[in-house]
């Protein structure tokens, strides 16, 4: 009987993982075809065009393209979960007659899709001047109702009072308080954000198609979605496009997959 369960777990983790596999391989096959082999149907069997796509791809806009998408997903990750904190760190621990209000106002901005607002923050950037740059891209993750919210419970479930009470009484100002108590202690939920937040920032599609009117500050997913001619979509080009394109995703998860699991399995289980 034990057997049988056992082999029933293990085939549900293989068929599971199958499933999660077969679009990264159906995309690393299709990358080494042509256009017109893709349309001819499903084969599992490698073509001899990769190098061609590889070709394809790597123009010089390519380049520019990955470091602004390089760009623009560091400083969102890392600005956004900076404000995020900080505004977590404040509505968990200071007690202040708005604070509800405040944390009921983040709340809803969760439930209102971004896309309802693209036509304000376009026309925002438009009067400050800032269309010609990467900055509209950035700017948009620094006002992150998820960071707020996912900052303050995991400040309010891990991070003592006491703690913070003591160094008060120590003689520690809140800017120390916080940069050199606070955020040591909830790194889990620090590297959470930045990986979730480089993972959104470096997908992102909609906002650069809006905001982004020059070649030169394409994103990688404007740059793929370019490839080709005015008659023909060079699919073969954009799968190899988006083979090239998730390196630098798989290698943040494998930095920082253990912090991202310890933040969000922290506080399930008490003891």
């Amino acid at each position: 009987m034990k057997s049988r369960w056992r082999f029933l777990k293990y085939f549900i983790i293989v068929l599971v993982c199958a499933v999660s596999l077969f679009p990264l391989v159906s995309m690393v096959i299709m990358s080494t075809k042509t256009t017109e082999e893709i349309f001819t149907g499903l084969s599992f069997t490698p073509g001899t065009h990769f190098l061609d796509n590889i070709k394809t791809v790597l123009a010089p806009n390519f380049l520019v393209a990955y470091k602004n998408s390089l760009t623009v997903s560091i400083c969102s990750s890392i600005l956004s979960t900076l404000f995020s904190a900080m505004a977590g760190y404040a509505l968990s621990v200071y007690q202040f007659k708005a604070r509800n209000t405040v944390y009921n106002f983040v709340l809803l901005t969760m439930m209102v899709p971004s896309s309802i607002a693209m036509i304000g923050y376009m026309n925002e950037m438009r009067i400050l001047g800032l269309t010609k740059s990467l900055v509209p891209l950035i700017l948009t993750w620094l006002a992150s109702g998820f960071g707020v919210f996912w900052m303050c419970q995991y400040i309010t479930g891990s991070m003592p009072r006491e703690i913070i009470e003591s160094a008060r009484i120590d003689g520690s100002n809140e800017m120390n308080t916080f940069f050199r108590i606070v955020l040591p202690c909830v790194k889990p939920a620090l590297g959470t954000q930045i990986l979730m937040i480089f993972l959104w920032s470096w997908n992102s599609y909609l906002m650069p198609l809006v905001l982004i009117n020059r070649a030169s500050n394409y994103t990688i997913p404007l740059y793929i979605q370019t490839l080709g001619n005015e008659y023909v979509n060079d699919y073969a080009a954009r799968m190899t496009g988006l083979l090239l394109s998730i390196f630098p995703l798989l290698l943040a998860f494998m930095l920082g997959s253990k912090t991202f699991i310890r933040g969000l399995t922290a506080g399930a289980v008490k003891g």
